[in-house]
């Protein structure tokens, strides 16, 4: 009953308004409250505060710093198979598996396409056909950095305006085609198998997405599509580097064109990950 108030009340509230709080709010610099924020967030989410990389609180200026807080050198292993390809981030499985030709699955009864998901890059969406994607969730006490799931090259990046509707379990069983509603940031990557995809799709009170290519979005309702400037960046990542993060919560999503990879078996939805650990592996052979 609470699940199905909280996605009726989305509808209604204005929610780039309420994201804007929320980014004021977590940017608060006084000492005193920035603590208090700080140690609340803590206590309330259960945060592991043994595996962070600065001290508790006096390491952070900010609420939002501590959300995008590194990790202990060390604290998280890159599967380094050479064919494997590792989760971009901590997180909770929401689906995964093989598209039906361009269509997504998003929750049971619901799908969307790729079209839709990429918005402008057409001609990636028919790499995809057929392909493989999996959709990751972070939680609030998540670790929210996104990191490369593979080797690969930069080639394009696309902020794409839009909603910002909760991407929690109930709201995605609920609203249709939320990830192509939603905000989201999507870059292109070229691999030795081929074309990949990640989506940094934003949400309700997720301030900004970060990358070191882009810099700081801010959440924009309308508007043209932008371009990200990647002259003058190196564009070569190599699995487990940064991508960028989430200043607050949100999804990932991973595509991969068809015949070149497999999940591996167990990845199933609701199955808790690690950033760094295998996901699935690319086939053998090299395009």
């Amino acid at each position: 009953m609470l699940a199905n108030l909280f996605v009726i009340l989305q509808y209604l509230l204005p929610k780039h308004w309420l994201t804007s709080l929320v980014y004021r709010i977590a940017r608060i610099n006084i000492p005193r409250v920035k603590n208090f924020l700080i140690a609340r967030f803590v206590q309330i989410y259960d945060v592991d505060v043994e595996e962070i990389k600065l001290d508790l609180p006096d390491g952070f200026a900010t609420l939002n710093d501590f959300f995008v807080r590194e990790l202990n050198d060390g604290a998280r292993d890159i599967d380094d198979g050479a064919r494997s390809i590792v989760s971009p981030v901590d997180g909770t499985v929401s689906v995964a598996g093989a598209l039906r030709a361009d269509s997504i699955l998003q929750a049971k009864g619901l799908d969307y396409s790729l079209d839709d998901l990429l918005a402008t890059d057409l001609e990636e969406s028919a790499s995809y056909i057929n392909g493989r994607f999996a959709t990751i969730y972070l939680a609030p006490y998540n670790y929210h950095r996104v990191h490369a799931p593979f080797d690969g090259e930069l080639f394009a990046a696309r902020y794409v305006p839009g909603d910002l509707f909760s991407v929690n379990a109930a709201t995605v069983s609920k609203v249709a085609g939320l990830f192509r509603r939603n905000e989201r940031l999507i870059m292109h990557f070229r691999t030795m198998h081929g074309p990949a995809s990640v989506i940094l799709v934003g949400a309700l009170n997720v301030g900004s997405i970060t990358t070191p290519w882009s810099g700081e979005i801010r959440p924009r309702k309308a508007g043209a599509v932008d371009i990200i400037d990647l002259s003058g960046h190196e564009t070569t990542v190599k699995k487990g580097d940064l991508l960028g993060w989430f200043n607050m919560g949100s999804t990932v999503i991973v595509l991969l064109p068809d015949g070149v990879s497999e999940w591996r078996n167990n990845l199933q939805p609701g199955e808790t990950l690690r950033m760094g650990e295998s996901i699935g592996t690319f086939s053998a052979a090299a395009k």
